[in-house]
């Protein structure tokens, strides 16, 4: 069984910063890629960042761009958003999303895995 557990999130001011968490286990799981998607309320899931965790090729929504970044840690198979200059319009819950190495490892998805979110608040 795969599980991916988020942390991080929070409520920020506009202009803070924050950074999420994303830890991958399962007993055979090795993930290819991770990514961090986002919801926000009323709104479609998006894509936010992906990182292959071989190699470390990454891809950004270009919302994104110069703020996020994001980066891994092969041996804990983990993956983290640094999330600075927030804005308002970055509210959503933020979720981690995982597929397993082998199958492609494409970096915007397919995503069989997910996790359960956290949620980010920025306040103006």
């Amino acid at each position: 069984q795969v599980q991916l557990v988020e942390s991080g999130g929070g409520l920020v001011q506009a202009g803070d910063s924050l950074r999420l968490s994303c830890a991958a286990s399962g007993r055979t799981f090795r993930p290819g890629a991770l990514g961090w998607f986002r919801q926000a309320q009323g709104k479609e899931r998006e894509f936010v960042a992906g990182i292959r965790l071989s190699g470390g090729s990454t891809s950004d929504a270009d919302f994104v761009k110069g703020r996020f970044t994001i980066s891994r840690d092969d041996a804990k198979n983990t993956v983290y958003l640094q999330m600075n200059s927030l804005k308002p319009e970055d509210t959503a819950i933020y979720y981690c999303a995982a597929n397993r190495f082998g199958s492609g490892s494409a970096i915007r998805g397919p995503y069989p895995y997910w996790g359960q979110g956290t949620q980010v608040t920025v306040s103006s």
